[in-house]
C-alpha cells in the first residue's frame, strides 16, 4: 500500500506501508524464526540515508523482513516522490526525526522497530531520545554517534569520498548521473567484498524511474545540523539497540560503530558483518535480515517480560 503523508503545509512524504507474509519461504532460512513466527510482530520502519529514498532498501532486503514483519519505508523529503521545495520550506536535520514518528502515526504504528542508516541512523538516535515510548527495538548501521563532549577523535570519511561529495551537484545529464552514481556507490561499498556494478546500476535506474528525475540529490547537506549535539543524553537510552559495525565503512569506518554502542552502554549490542560497507549489497542481506530479525524479537521479548 503507497500513501501520502503531510508533515507540513505543503510538505509530503510517500509511503510504502507492506504487511507481513502469511508465509514465506524465506522463514526456513532464519532458526529464529521458527520459534517467534507465531507472535504478533511489531512493524518495522526503514528510515534511509542521506538524500536516499524508500526504495533505496533493497526489495529483497524487505521482503527477508517480510517473512516476520510488517514492513514500512518511505522517502525523506526532497528525494523521490515526496515534496522537493527545500528553498521554500527549509529545516533542520533534526526535523526529519519528527517526519518519522509522523509516518508511525499516519500508519496507525503505536510502536515499531526502527532500522537506520548513515543519516537514518542518527534520526533513530534521536527517536532513541526523543520518542522511546514508540519504539520496540533500534538497529543502527554505518552510523557515528551524535556529537557529545569529551569525543576522542574518529576517523573522517575517506579521501576520495570526500572529493565525490564535492562533485554531487555538478551539472549532468541522466547518462552521466547514473555513471556517477554507480562509480559513488562502488566507492561506498568498500574493497571487502565483490562489487556488482550491473545491480547498483539497476538499482539506480529504478530509483531514478521512482522519482521521475534524475538530477543530482544533495538537499540534506545544506539543512541545518543544530540539535545534533546530543551525545552526552546517549548513556540514558533503555531501548534495546543493535549497532551494525561494517568494517569497510569509508565514511563511517572503525571504530565508529564501537564508539557509539560504548555511549550507548548497557542498552546496546554491536555485531560486525564481515567486508561491509557504506553499502547493503546482496551478499549482506541474508546476514543482515537474521541479525535485525533476532533482534527484533529479542526485543519484543524483553517487552513482555
Amino acid at each position: 500500500m503507497e500513501r501520502e503523508v503531510e508533515v507540513e503545509p505543503g510538505v509530503h512524504l510517500w509511503v510504502q506501508d507492506l504487511p507481513a507474509f502469511s508465509a514465506s519461504p524465506a522463514a526456513h532460512a532464519f532458526p529464529a524464526l521458527h520459534a517467534v513466527a507465531h507472535r504478533a510482530a511489531e512493524p518495522v520502519l526503514l528510515i534511509a540515508d542521506a538524500d536516499r529514498p524508500g526504495p533505496a532498501w533493497p526489495d529483497a532486503l524487505v521482503d527477508l523482513l517480510r517473512a516476520r514483519h510488517r514492513v514500512i519505508r518511505y522517502d525523506h523529503r526532497d528525494t523521490g516522490r515526496s515534496t522537493h521545495a527545500y528553498d521554500e520550506h527549509p529545516y533542520d536535520l533534526a526535523d526529519l526525526a519528527g517526519d518519522a514518528v509522523t509516518v508511525l502515526d499516519a500508519c496507525d504504528v503505536g510502536r515499531a522497530h526502527v532500522v537506520g542508516m548513515g543519516l537514518g541512523g542518527t534520526l533513530a538516535q534521536l527517536l532513541l531520545l526523543d520518542h522511546p515510548d514508540r519504539l520496540a527495538g533500534a538497529a543502527l548501521l554505518g552510523s557515528t554517534a551524535l556529537e557529545g563532549t569529551d569525543d576522542p577523535p574518529l576517523p573522517r570519511p575517506a579521501r576520495d569520498v570526500l572529493r565525490m561529495w564535492q562533485e554531487m551537484t555538478d551539472p549532468r545529464d541522466e547518462r552521466g548521473e547514473l555513471a556517477w552514481r554507480v562509480e559513488y556507490r562502488r566507492r561506498l561499498h568498500g574493497d571487502g567484498l565483490p562489487f556488482d556494478g550491473l545491480e547498483i546500476r539497476t538499482l539506480e535506474q529504478d530509483l531514478i524511474a521512482h522519482a521521475g528525475r534524475s538530477d543530482a540529490l544533495a538537499v540534506h547537506a545544506q539543512a541545518d545540523p543544530e540539535g545534533l549535539d546530543r551525545g552526552d543524553e546517549l548513556p540514558g537510552i533503555t531501548v534495546p539497540t543493535l549497532v551494525v559495525e561494517a568494517p569497510e565503512d569509508p565514511v563511517h569506518p572503525p571504530p565508529h560503530a564501537e564508539h557509539l554502542a560504548a555511549r550507548i552502554g548497557p542498552a546496546a549490542h554491536l555485531v560486525r558483518i564481515p567486508g561491509m560497507g557504506h553499502a547493503l549489497p546482496s551478499s549482506v542481506l541474508e546476514p543482515l535480515a537474521e541479525l535485525l530479525i533476532d533482534h527484533a524479537a529479542s526485543a519484543e521479548g524483553a517487552l513482555r517480560r
